[in-house]
């Protein structure tokens, strides 16, 4: 099993819930693969308690696999040779066997797919815990995958549940430093890696087995026997019942439309009925909006969130005719175009504060003026304009001359604010310097990713 990179933050607080006097009632949930079963397993090594993994499968089947489970950990013949039939049944038993007055876990991995298939659990659950388990020193964890599920069965006000959970944890992906613990390749493929499949652990995994960007994408993506070939629409289909319109969107939203209107044109419906699909994709991360910082909340865009979805859309679903014929892709200015849109959003989101300490970050623009990163600082009176290029040989002056004739756009501040400048590039040309302007190509970036491993 390779090694647990990270967590200390929602481990420290898994810690904190254990060590309570009172009953816990833990909610884990994020995206398929992106650890939350490693996490529990780590959490409850050496603690006693009884863990079950739910399979999709019609409620008797898990019922029985969960008494089963139960009856194995806690070596009760007498449940084991029980006929038990609704969950009410099974938790009403569970009250006779549980430990009450010690440390005690009940961790059910999958949780979404016992609610998915039996409508009537999450009132069985909510009963077992407002008449035993509140009462116990026991830990209570339910995990799932499936966003809308679990928000509508588990988080919702409108779930039996709602009220009852003690803390509940949203599980995103590694960021880009800790997801290079995973890649044996040189830095700028395990860039280009991250800037493909994010930071989701399994995802990691399988790149782990190759030592060139190159090859990976070759083999898992541009491939129709690859393992990602087919990756989203499993995804999707797991969410969505029916999943048209909603990959549409994304397909609209890939290739640049970006605005309600134009996603809207692109899917064939009406403007006003585009809303309720975008706030789904939201919800559950498939998408983001993004306003300008310090700028118009009104103006505001939709872009790609979950990066395997974006890479997904802009090269295996554009060009699945090509793979399934084995055809080789060109496209060097699609690749180099996608790259230099998530090499942007890599740095604002994962590396800024690496080399910057600005609280607000965004992205900036106002009609036909952009700006990739602008750095507010309100107690300093400061502000950073910073440009990102996935470009070599970049001439720093050029970006220098360019963010000081869009400075003045950025109504931000007093009129006496400092002004600072940044560029990001692969590597730079000429020994141009200004006093507030810093530049930071992969060298200088990798460095900083390995001093703070």
């Amino acid at each position: 099993m390779f090694k647990f990179v990270d967590r200390k933050d929602q481990m420290d607080l898994l810690e904190k819930a254990w060590t309570s006097k009172n009953a816990q009632f833990i909610v884990l949930y994020g995206r398929r693969r992106v650890g939350k079963t490693r996490l529990i397993l780590e959490f409850i090594e050496g603690k006693e308690g009884i863990f079950y993994i739910a399979e999709d499968e019609n409620p008797r089947s898990q019922i029985n696999e969960l008494k089963d489970t139960i009856a194995h950990e806690l070596e009760d013949d007498f449940l084991r040779d029980t006929d038990i039939e609704d969950w009410k049944e099974l938790f009403n038993y569970l009250k006779k066997v549980l430990p009450e007055d010690k440390k005690f876990f009940l961790a059910i991995d999958e949780f979404s797919y016992l609610i998915k298939n039996d409508n009537r659990l999450a009132s069985a659950l909510q009963k077992f815990w407002d008449t035993f388990l509140s009462n116990t020193d026991i830990c209570l964890i339910v995990s799932g995958s499936l966003f809308g599920l679990m928000q509508e069965k588990v988080l919702s006000h409108s779930s039996p549940l709602y009220g009852r959970r003690t803390r509940d944890l949203f599980l995103e992906g590694l960021s880009f430093i800790d997801s290079t613990e995973f890649l044996s390749m040189p830095f700028k493929d395990q860039m280009k890696t991250y800037m493909t499949i994010g930071g989701i652990p399994e995802y990691l995994l399988k790149a782990h087995d190759h030592d060139r960007y190159g090859a990976f994408a070759e083999s898992e993506f541009l491939n129709k026997n690859g393992y990602f070939y087919r990756e989203p629409y499993f995804i999707l289909s797991q969410e969505f019942k029916t999943i048209k319109t909603y990959f549409t969107i994304l397909d609209a939203i890939s290739k640049g439309n970006t605005r309600p209107t134009e996603i809207a044109n692109y899917s064939g419906i009406e403007t006003r009925g585009i809303y309720p699909y975008l706030e789904n994709l939201i919800r559950l991360g498939f998408i983001e909006r993004q306003v300008p910082v310090s700028g118009d909340n009104r103006s505001g865009i939709y872009i790609i969130k979950d990066v395997v979805f974006d890479f997904w859309f802009n090269f295996v679903h554009r060009y699945r005719e090509h793979i399934e014929r084995d055809m080789t892709i060109h496209g060097k200015n699609d690749f180099n175009r996608y790259f230099g849109k998530r090499f942007e959003e890599l740095i604002r989101s994962d590396l800024i504060g690496c080399f910057f300490d600005h609280p607000m970050v965004g992205r900036w623009w106002y009609r036909d003026v952009e700006i990739d990163i602008v750095g507010l600082d309100e107690k300093k009176d400061e502000i950073l304009f910073a440009e990102c290029k996935w470009s070599d040989d970049v001439d720093p002056e050029k970006i220098y001359r360019q963010l000081k004739g869009k400075k003045d756009e950025v109504l931000w501040g007093s009129d006496s604010r400092k002004e600072r400048y940044a560029a990001f590039a692969k590597s730079f040309v000429g020994d141009f310097s200004e006093d507030d302007l810093t530049c930071i190509d992969l060298k200088d970036i990798e460095d900083t990713v390995h001093s703070l491993k």
